[in-house]
């Protein structure tokens, strides 16, 4: 064989250990994050990137408080580490049906919820002391909430948060984790606006979905109450119940399981043993009246080994307005489940200290915009 044959076998043999080498490298892994961000909302953001997964962009929807609000909270979140080269898109200010009023007639009939979220009364002198608005006009800023400082980027107003998901999983298809740690109202709409969508996204992965918690809301002070109430799901139970049942390749249910670790002292210390923008933010203002919810689910979304204990279960959302279970979910098994509704991994328990190191390694050695 001559020098052009042994040339041409040495490019072929270069190419297929090319493709090789290729085919042996993980797909590269995108999110985009619907919350109602906060003022320390910065660790499921974090997370995600210390996981190697680019996110594509950050949305806000109204749950704890109305996402306008909640959209400068992630603006002024992403400042705060040199991470502004992540976009904020504005999601739906209302949910499908729900309103404050409508919200708080069906809590007449069936009775408070502790926890109200954006449809609790307007509180102006909350507001005055740094709490994030509630009712009233949604589109009004409380700057006194800013505790993480007040954002001086703007919202990225070339679409909307369900056009911009709808864009992203066409453009790079079965690739795209959407994380939900709020209401699922946008999610929904894009279900509803793309055939595609759901089909086309790699997973979802929501904070949410409570089961059988009432006993923990009468058996406890008024806190365990609060922190087993499930303002995503229930601020909008028809879009949670369209997410929940569209046809993700996965859908991953990070319920109960949220409230597994709770903040505490010394966690709070233990971080602060780095000194850094983000660590004093969450060691002087994170608090230990809570679990880490949506830092569960997005640790989940990057680390599925985290959780030690899973079921996989057929699940629906309870949408009848004259029910006290309004906005609550229910499991079935195959055999015994209604028509019309998909199965979910409804994750029951997971590693709770390779949950703290992942947050606390993320704080330490956070990334920043290249």
């Amino acid at each position: 064989m001559g020098f052009t044959g042994f040339l041409a076998q040495g490019i072929l043999l270069g190419v297929a250990l090319g493709s090789l080498v290729m085919g042996n490298q993980p797909e590269k892994g995108y999110a985009i994050m619907d919350n109602d961000w906060g003022a320390i909302g910065f660790l499921p953001v974090l997370l995600a990137l210390k996981g190697d997964i680019e996110i594509l962009g950050l949305v806000s929807d109204t749950a704890n408080s109305w996402q306008h609000q909640c959209a400068h909270h992630a603006l002024a979140n992403l400042e705060v580490g040199n991470l502004t080269c992540i976009p904020v898109y504005a999601g739906a200010t209302y949910p499908l049906i729900n309103t404050p009023e409508r919200f708080r007639a069906w809590e007449t009939v069936h009775g408070r919820l502790p926890w109200q979220g954006a449809f609790a009364p307007e509180n102006q002198t909350a507001e005055a002391l740094g709490s994030d608005p509630t009712s009233g006009n949604p589109d009004r800023i409380v700057s006194s909430a800013f505790i993480e400082g007040f954002p001086k980027t703007k919202i990225d107003r070339s679409t909307n948060a369900a056009s911009f998901m709808v864009e992203m999983v066409h453009k790079y298809p079965r690739q795209v984790s959407i994380y939900s740690g709020g209401a699922l109202t946008n999610v929904a709409l894009a279900v509803r606006m793309d055939s595609q969508f759901a089909s086309l996204a790699k997973e979802l992965v929501i904070m949410g979905g409570y089961l059988d918690v009432n006993m923990l809301q009468v058996t406890g002070d008024f806190e365990q109450a609060n922190i087993n109430s499930d303002i995503n799901l229930m601020i909008d139970p028809e879009a949670a119940k369209i997410a929940l049942n569209a046809d993700f390749p996965e859908i991953i249910v990070a319920g109960n399981v949220a409230n597994q670790v709770q903040s505490t002292q010394e966690y709070l210390d233990e971080v602060y043993a780095v000194k850094n923008d983000y660590t004093k933010l969450f060691h002087d203002h994170y608090g230990t009246n809570f679990p880490f919810w949506d830092e569960t689910a997005a640790a989940l979304m990057v680390n599925r080994s985290l959780a030690t204990n899973s079921t996989t279960a057929y699940i629906d959302v309870d949408i009848s307005y004259g029910s006290p279970s309004y906005g609550n979910i229910h499991v079935y098994q195959e055999i015994l489940k209604p028509s019309g509704i998909r199965n979910v991994t409804y994750v029951n328990q997971i590693d709770g200290e390779v949950l703290k190191d992942m947050m606390k390694q993320a704080m330490w050695e956070p990334p920043t915009c290249r």
